[in-house]
């Protein structure tokens, strides 16, 4: 199925979640923010929100620099 990850079309497998899809990209998730089609969802709930067709996900990066 075709969802939108940051923007770019992404195909992933039916029954993905949030957490499946971050784990899959190696990100580790005390390190990032997600947004699941324009909200912000805590990462309580990404192991429980299964993607849908078209659904759009953008996730966010914590970078330290100085």
């Amino acid at each position: 199925m075709k969802i939108f990850y940051n923007g770019r079309e992404l195909i992933v497998e039916d029954g993905s979640t949030i957490a499946g899809l971050l784990g899959r990209r190696g990100l580790n998730p005390d390190t990032v923010i997600v947004e699941y089609n324009y909200r912000l969802v805590k990462k309580e709930e990404w192991s429980s929100i299964t993607l849908q067709e078209n659904d759009s996900i953008e996730v966010l990066r914590f970078v330290g620099g100085g």
